[in-house]
């Protein structure tokens, strides 16, 4: 059996004066956290879907290099990854790059095997699966 989580939005009124809320039940961490065409498209305080896309990928892709190198005998102290979603307006919205930065930590490995760790991790990891219609770039650093 596999594993499920929830979220749930609600919108009301138009696209443009209209106004969501979204909230995940399961964890608690959103509880009606505001959204809207100002704060996805403009600088309105909120949150929106790329930026949640980009949450949600920075955390996924980090566990499954963290998983990936400790299968590989080099466990790491610690990994940082930043994920920007870009959002093209062109013909429509669409999600038109997503780009991985990561800086990792990791003792007793040296730069090409981690590049090549990291590299599986961002093809493997759940969110980049779901993810594949997107061109997905990635800059892994090694640190130290």
């Amino acid at each position: 059996m596999g594993i499920s989580r929830k979220a749930t939005a609600r919108w009301e009124g138009d696209l443009k004066s209209g106004r969501g809320s979204l909230s995940t039940p399961q964890s608690g961490l959103m509880d009606g956290t505001r959204y809207g065409f100002n704060s996805r498209f403009g600088d309105e305080k909120g949150t929106n879907p790329e930026e949640l896309i980009a949450a949600a990928h920075a955390g996924c892709f980090s566990m499954a290099l963290a998983a990936a190198l400790t299968e590989a005998g080099h466990p790491p102290d610690s990994i940082d990854t930043s994920a920007q979603v870009d959002l093209s307006m062109d013909g429509g919205p669409t999600l038109t790059a997503i780009r991985l930065k990561t800086r990792a930590t990791v003792p007793g490995i040296d730069a090409t095997r981690f590049r090549a760790i990291a590299d599986d991790a961002k093809q493997n990891c759940p969110v980049s699966k779901a993810l594949s219609a997107v061109p997905i770039e990635l800059e892994a650093e090694l640190l130290g």
